[in-house]
């Protein structure tokens, strides 16, 4: 007899049971080649920073490259300026600074950082473009990827790689050449003459490259991007991300033109799946908001250039909000956004405050630790300081090195010592003071080194002067 308090399992069982392997192959996407208004928009903010990667490293500031990082000699030189590791602070508050941009752009308009301006996104696009241009339509690479190897494949096949090594060698070269003297690399590297480092990394780059933007492409953005990861902790119910109206298209269905497809009980989607063929990360924005979309738009490309050919309104597929979606409206000014502006704009006022106060002159003074103190012949004490003076400046200063906080100390030696520009001297001093001006055994004492021809080029630095018991 069966007890009815017993619960028979196979009544919750799934009737099938699925598999799911963890390292799938990738199956290649072909994207549909597709114009529009937000492709358009990528175009634009594409190409200038395309432009500007490429030409700033040949660009030139008072003779020496515009952006140069000097790594042997601890030099960055951008624009005319020239940054020293000691402002390594500024480079990070920086870094900072953009970060925390980015995650207020995320609150606001998703990942619109993924799908406009990244790299990947953008040299995948390039990547694509000459995949088109050498292989064909969506179809023809199909045909082609199916078709046996012939002449014409092969002929295909070779411009396309050929084309994608090229982009890769020059964005390479170009990466290279912001560390490396861009003037001298090329040809350099074209006469075999290069050092091998300079070879080594040109390769590594331009491997890269090839590979990320031509083999893995939406495998990057899927599983090795973090953003990809944590990007989802940004959103709230008004933040602007690429979805589907669920309520306008639903139920699917194919359609004549002319038809009356309320009558038919068809929503404004005619299924033709146009969306999913230009959508780089292969993903059905039907199915809802997904880790993998990077917000690219070109999904609402494709639909509302379906829309117009059915004379339906614009907009099934659109940048909008949860809150939109479900019959509300988009909060633009709330808590969250005012709080990562106010935040940005102290970030921002506190970095222009320190770059716009940056003195490019530093002092460091290391007293000698082998002898505490000298006496001399007539009574006085005497201590030994190595001074490290930095002109962090482009030009040639002649710089005076003062002395305070002792009373009636003095400098034994020369006062006045001349530096280039981007020049580094060690400089050794002797002091000299009465051991009635000294309280106590060990005094402060300040050291000033300054531009006798610009008298905001000063900076200072403290030690400590020793005299007996």
């Amino acid at each position: 007899m069966k007890d009815k308090n017993l619960i028979d399992v196979h009544e919750f069982a799934p009737a099938e049971v699925s598999e799911i392997d963890l390292y799938q192959h990738r199956e290649k996407i072909y994207t549909r080649k597709i114009e529009g208004f937000y492709q358009r928009i990528r175009l634009y903010t594409g190409w200038p920073l395309l432009i500007a990667y490429f030409l700033l490293p040949w660009l030139s500031w008072d003779g020496r490259q515009a952006i140069w990082f000097d790594l042997p000699e601890r030099k960055f030189h951008i624009l005319g300026l020239v940054f020293w590791p000691q402002d390594f602070p500024l480079l990070a508050f920086l870094l900072i600074i953009s970060a925390f941009a980015l995650f207020a752009v995320t609150v606001v308009a998703g990942r619109i950082w993924c799908g406009y301006t990244c790299p990947q996104t953008v040299w995948t696009s390039i990547f694509m473009w000459i995949e088109q241009k050498f292989e064909g339509s969506r179809n023809q690479r199909m045909r082609l990827d199916k078709g046996p190897w012939n002449a014409e494949k092969v002929l295909r096949k070779g411009l396309k790689h050929g084309g994608w090594l090229f982009v890769a060698f020059l964005t390479g070269m170009t990466f290279v050449g912001y560390f490396y003297p861009v003037r001298e690399l090329l040809p350099d590297l074209l006469t075999l003459s290069a050092g091998q480092w300079g070879v080594l990394w040109t390769l590594f780059f331009t491997l890269a490259t090839y590979i990320n933007a031509g083999w893995m492409r939406e495998q990057v953005c899927k599983y090795m991007c973090p953003y990809a990861r944590f990007q989802s902790v940004m959103f709230d119910q008004d933040t602007l991300i690429v979805s589907y109206d669920p309520t306008r298209g639903e139920p699917r269905g194919s359609r004549k033109r002319d038809a009356d497809h309320k009558a038919l009980g068809l929503g404004d989607c005619i299924d033709c799946e146009l969306c999913v063929q230009v959508c780089p990360t292969g993903i059905d924005i039907r199915d809802g908001l997904q880790y993998e979309c990077i917000g690219c738009a070109l999904c609402i490309d494709a639909c509302d250039s379906v829309m117009d050919k059915m004379s339906y309104p614009r907009g099934l597929i659109s940048y909008t909000s949860e809150h939109q979606l479900q019959g509300g409206t988009t909060h633009w000014l709330r808590p969250r956004i005012i709080g990562y502006l106010l935040v940005l704009c102290v970030m921002v006022g506190l970095f222009s405050y320190r770059s716009v106060t940056r003195v490019p002159l530093e002092l460091t003074v290391i007293r000698d630790r082998n002898e505490l103190y000298m006496t001399t012949m007539d009574g006085k004490i005497e201590n030994i300081y190595t001074l490290s003076l930095v002109n962090m400046e482009q030009s040639m200063h002649e710089f005076e090195i003062q002395i305070s906080g002792i009373d009636g100390a003095e400098i034994i030696g020369d006062t006045l010592y001349t530096l280039d520009g981007g020049e580094v001297r060690s400089i050794p001093l002797r002091v000299r003071a009465a051991p009635e001006q000294l309280p106590k055994p060990s005094s402060e004492i300040v050291f000033t080194a300054r531009a006798t021809d610009l008298e905001s080029l000063q900076t200072r630095s403290e030690s400590r002067f020793m005299r007996p018991l």
